[in-house]
């Protein structure tokens, strides 16, 4: 066989939404051939770039590794790309990157590295370090805990590792009985060593800016910096709904000090909030997968989606950097945090007007896959009378794991 006849390696894809619809259209329209696995959200599985689907009981369950294992062997996909879609999906390529690393070309840190950023106890002591801007955080162990604080109000509570199902994501606290409250909450969800108490650092959307890159062996690739101007729900957002890219040197020399000293590779988007007063842009979380807004990259020049492909298997790769000026929406969240913002009174009729502007990249339509628009919103319905049944359960997949620090 040549290397013209030979099968193009394709993609396999764990978990993930609106950011996996993105990585399936930027290697479909290449050619390149797209697998999904799900256990949650279904929305990519009708994207006409995404060739196969195969549903599962996610990766927390007995036997995961074994199945996607079997599978790739079933059907020969050895050297195919691996992405993580969701946090949970990305914990648990890193925890058997050697196993999936024989068969694989994955995307995804090791273990090593990504447990110093998906807990924000270890991105923040790795800040710390370094001599990077974060909120004053504290871990209080027991509810007596609070008492002993340096914290002042108002301050946010929430957990420590990321949680997809979690909704809200943080609790806001204004005195001390809202703290208590919201402690108890939050130890009930996740247990008293998987939270945290953070100063909430003042500003609208227009004080929050993400870097978004892939890097490779301790090297940015391609990058760009951007404003999350609005989100929803508008006080801590599940998704952005309406990002533009900047240039903020700030930024970047933050980012790149960071992503440095862990020999960073693979795709990232690191949340930063600009505290007025102290003038300092204070890091607030890592994603280290695909992220919502990532089609923002191709339409500034840089498809972070491909590039993570061509890397993952071996090809080389140009750097490059994002043009400013280009802006990404999510139309259906984005129409209720305006409306949201304009009730509240912090956006005028004629600031309204000006930012539903078209936007250069969309969370879900694209002329050439439209059924996955069609499904969205019902899809995000189903999902939101789901959530809102079991809201103040215990984890129930225990998929919030406790990480431990040397």
């Amino acid at each position: 066989m040549t290397q013209q006849d030979q099968p193009t390696k394709g993609a396999l894809v764990l978990g993930g939404t609106h950011g996996t619809l993105e990585l399936a259209r930027s290697l479909g329209r290449r050619g390149i051939p797209v697998w999904l696995i799900t256990s949650d959200n279904p929305l990519a599985t009708v994207s006409r770039y995404v060739q196969r689907n195969f549903t599962w009981d996610g990766p927390a369950c007995d036997g995961a590794p074994a199945y996607l294992i079997e599978l790739a062997a079933r059907h020969n996909l050895a050297g195919w790309a691996l992405f993580a879609g969701g946090d949970v999906e990305l914990q648990f390529i890193a925890r058997h990157h050697a196993a999936f690393g024989s068969i694989f070309a994955l995307t995804t840190p090791v273990w090593d590295v990504l447990r110093r950023v998906v807990d924000k106890r270890g991105m923040n002591a790795l800040a710390g370090e370094l001599g990077l801007g974060y909120p004053v955080s504290d871990y209080p162990r027991t509810r007596d805990d609070l008492i002993k604080l340096n914290m002042r109000f108002p301050c946010v509570i929430k957990p420590t590792i990321r949680h997809a199902n979690l909704h809200p994501k943080a609790w806001r606290a204004d005195d001390e009985r809202a703290l208590a409250s919201a402690y108890d909450k939050a130890a009930t969800l996740f247990g008293a060593d998987r939270i945290m108490v953070q100063e909430l650092i003042p500003g609208d959307g227009c004080a929050q800016f993400s870097y978004a890159a892939a890097w490779d062996r301790g090297a940015p690739i391609g990058s760009l910096v951007a404003r999350r101007t609005r989100q929803y729900p508008i006080d801590f957002g599940l998704t952005s709904t309406y990002v533009e890219t900047i240039t903020l040197p700030e930024i970047e020399q933050v980012a790149d000090r960071f992503l440095r000293s862990l020999n960073y590779s693979g795709l990232v988007e690191i949340e930063f909030k600009f505290d007025a007063r102290d003038g300092s842009y204070k890091m607030l979380d890592v994603n280290a997968r695909v992220w919502t807004w990532i089609a923002l990259g191709a339409a500034a020049g840089v498809d972070f989606c491909s590039m993570q492909w061509q890397l993952a298997t071996g090809q080389p790769v140009p750097s490059v950097a994002a043009r400013s000026g280009v802006t990404w929406r999510y139309l259906s969240r984005d129409l209720a945090a305006v409306a949201a913002e304009a009730f509240g009174g912090t956006l005028s009729p004629l600031a309204c007007a000006r930012s539903l502007r078209h936007a250069s990249a969309s969370a879900v339509f694209a002329a050439d896959d439209p059924l996955p628009a069609l499904f969205d919103m019902p899809l995000a319905i189903a999902r939101l009378v789901k959530r809102r049944r079991r809201r103040g359960e215990p984890d129930p997949t225990g998929q919030l794991q406790s990480l431990k620090y040397s």
